[in-house]
């Protein structure tokens, strides 16, 4: 390994250690928790026909649909910890895929959407004995693959719901309605572009990818940020080599994986909602659909895991489908989706830095192998 890259390894593990903590902070857990609450009570006392006895609309949900919804969200959270042993050709145990995912998630919950735990994640890689280059590689890779999936998905659903994707908002001008298409537009625009260009870097052209950064950086207000180009161009051609040579098997398990876990992740929702109301196939479908299109709407949010925004958006996706049962509908699927995985992070985090810190002695492969 030569010295730069030596200097950024050392650079990453030393420095961007502090910053890293400061994401993974179990304080942290108190402002999503905070956003989202400000948001259902909002929503409570905004609504004149919600009241306290309402409430007790929870102790209606069909047990059998409750029990699949979680059989389902457990099944996700299997596919996850499945993908990234996968991505990393199994170089991780089955423990340390629970730990990179569990921290993964707790870090998307304590970080903007738009923001994610993509550095967080790189670092945790890292931690659990994967060199550098091989660590950004597999994050970029699933940035690349969860968004692919986001990319091609998005227009089928619409096109199959021919129009009836976007709800008819409730209780706000109709204004808001066009408003979220145009949000939509924005944000499924800026996740296509972003996806198109690191896919184009990370598989094709990763050095054309660097020299066009530097010479955009080159522009006197882009300056600033030269030397930051300088290094992201050389971590995407260190991650694009680490990628070679994979076979056809390697990319069909991870792409399916892919495809699985998403498509649980909104499962999980269509299982609570029929908890609590008839559903028949074409409005399953629809809910399958809208909830595509809300998650990218989620994507711009600049709430921590989206907190408050994803409670917002609930109520005027789904409410035509649940009418009363609206409201202990959305604090259940929040319940289940998010705030766990605030939980688990605090309690995963004290013993993952006490494993890889304090018990766990580096091994002389993974500086050579970097």
């Amino acid at each position: 390994m030569d010295s730069e890259k030596r200097g950024r390894l050392g650079k990453l593990m030393d420095l961007d250690s502090k910053k890293i903590f400061k994401t993974l902070n179990p304080n942290k857990v108190w402002i999503p928790v905070l956003f989202g609450l400000g948001i259902v009570f909002y929503l409570f006392y905004s609504d004149p026909d919600l009241t306290v006895d309402k409430l007790r609309l929870i102790f209606d949900a069909r047990t059998t649909s409750v029990i699949l919804a979680f059989a389902v969200l457990l099944a996700r959270d299997i596919g996850y910890i499945y993908r990234i042993r996968t991505l990393t050709d199994k170089s991780l145990s089955w423990g340390s895929s629970i730990y990179v995912i569990i921290l993964w998630e707790f870090a998307s919950a304590v970080t903007p959407s738009v923001v994610g735990g993509t550095a967080v994640a790189a670092f945790i890689l890292l931690k659990e004995g994967i060199n550098l280059g091989k660590s950004l590689a597999y994050v970029m890779l699933t940035a690349i693959l969860d968004n692919m999936f986001f990319v091609i998905a998005a227009p089928l659903v619409i096109l199959f719901t021919q129009g009836d994707i976007f709800p008819n908002i409730i209780g706000i001008e109709s204004r808001l309605g066009n408003s979220l298409q145009y949000i939509f537009i924005f944000s499924y625009t800026l996740i296509g572009i972003y996806t198109f260009i690191m896919a184009f870097a990370l598989f094709f052209r990763p050095r054309a990818f660097k020299w066009i950064l530097i010479r955009l950086t080159s522009i006197k207000f882009l300056r600033r940020w030269r030397y930051a180009a300088y290094e992201h161009g050389n971590e995407v051609i260190w991650a694009s080599s680490q990628l070679k040579g994979k076979g056809k098997t390697y990319w069909t398990k991870i792409i399916a994986s892919t495809i699985f876990i998403w498509s649980a992740r909104y499962i999980m929702l269509n299982c609570l909602i029929s908890a609590f109301t008839d559903v028949n196939l074409g409005e399953h479908m629809l809910i399958f659909s809208r909830q595509i299109v809300m998650w990218i709407l989620m994507l711009a949010s600049p709430t921590p895991g989206s907190s408050g925004t994803a409670e917002f958006f609930f109520t005027q996706f789904f409410n035509s489908f649940l009418g009363d049962y609206t409201f202990v509908t959305n604090i259940f699927w929040r319940m289940m989706s998010y705030y766990p995985y605030l939980i688990l992070g605090a309690i995963f985090l004290p013993r993952w830095i006490k494993r890889v810190f304090f018990k766990k002695k580096p091994k002389a492969s993974d500086i050579s192998q970097a």
